[in-house]
């Protein structure tokens, strides 16, 4: 790879991290004052730390975790030992993304979005927050990523 790809190829990962951020803000937004997701995200995009984010996976993210969180609370209360409803509004966000990330984007290896979700539970959690995060992670990653989680186990 050249350094011009290399470049480019981090500042689309940065792009996604900053996306991720976003989503995070916005799942917490969503859980502690309930109302349509896009308008939560166009407040978000209205900010300064918008701009360094890839909007569409931003868009993306959080589209399908707010239309399916029941689904992913489904997962998350398989593999965690707190129920979802108790969990901190900040770790359950970010277990929402993780869940998504590990269930829908095959394309992101499953040990870079449990990586992704550390640090967001790292930065913006309690903290203990990203032990708790990565337990129900990895456990999820079996179960959603058993080919790609054996082969590395192996």
């Amino acid at each position: 790879m050249t350094a011009a790809g290399r470049q480019g190829a981090a500042a689309g990962r940065r792009a996604r991290s900053h996306a991720r951020r976003l989503a995070v803000q916005a799942l917490y937004e969503l859980q502690l004052n309930p109302r349509p997701w896009r308008e939560i995200a166009r407040d978000l995009e209205r900010d300064a730390e918008a701009d360094r984010a890839d909007r569409e996976y931003f868009r993306e993210s959080l589209g399908a975790v707010a239309d399916r969180r029941e689904e992913f609370d489904s997962v998350i209360a398989r593999f965690g030992d707190i129920a979802p409803p108790a969990l901190d509004p900040v770790e359950h966000a970010v277990l929402w993304l993780g869940v998504y990330e590990l269930g829908n984007r095959p394309e992101l290896p499953y040990r870079v979005a449990i990586a992704e979700a550390l640090e967001l539970a790292k930065r913006f959690g309690a903290t203990d927050a990203h032990k708790f995060v990565n337990a129900v992670l990895d456990r999820a990653a079996r179960e959603l990523r058993p080919l790609e989680y054996g082969r590395e186990r192996s």
